[in-house]
């Protein structure tokens, strides 16, 4: 926290105010200063910069620990193959991963339900067949809590190799 000991602080002037209709009770046009030594301003200009890092510091590690967890996998390769990519990765439990449109669409999201670990619920991790993103840049995401490997597809494009798999860790 930044502390202030002393400071230089000027109190601007203040002309043609007037308190009622009496001319005699108008403020003064005086300025007064406070001094303060150089060294108690370097003290300051060190505190305010040790914020400054502390500030940096901890908005670079929000952003860090949010992007580990977080993954996004486009849907259709920027060559517009009918693919995912990365087709094949690994995600920390409980990780957010992010399916979006980039080429070849429609597409969707569907987690095949005898490839998935015992108990978990298939539609509550997929889309429905009959769905699809149909823009540049729509997105579907996903949070998978149950450790194991889950194999998914894109409906209207299967027969064409858009598959893909994720092991949950």
């Amino acid at each position: 926290m930044a502390t202030v000991t002393s400071s230089a602080v000027a109190i601007s002037s203040f002309t043609g105010l007037k308190a009622g209709a009496s001319s005699a009770s108008r403020v003064s046009t005086a300025s007064a200063k406070v001094a303060a030594t150089p060294a108690s301003r370097l003290a300051v200009k060190a505190s305010l910069k040790d914020v400054g890092a502390v500030a940096v510091a901890t908005a670079a590690s929000a952003m860090l620990a949010s992007n580990a967890m977080a993954l996004e996998v486009l849907l259709g390769s920027d060559d517009g193959g009918l693919a995912f990519v990365p087709g094949s990765f690994e995600v920390a439990a409980g990780e957010k991963i992010t399916f979006k449109n980039n080429a070849g669409f429609p597409h969707n999201v569907v987690f095949d339900e005898d490839e998935i670990p015992a108990g978990v619920d298939v539609s509550k991790i997929s889309m429905p067949e009959e769905e699809y993103l149909n823009g540049p840049g729509e997105t579907y995401s996903v949070t998978l809590s149950e450790k194991g490997t889950y194999k998914f597809y894109c409906a209207p494009h299967q027969g064409a190799g858009m598959v893909g798999q994720v092991t949950v860790n």
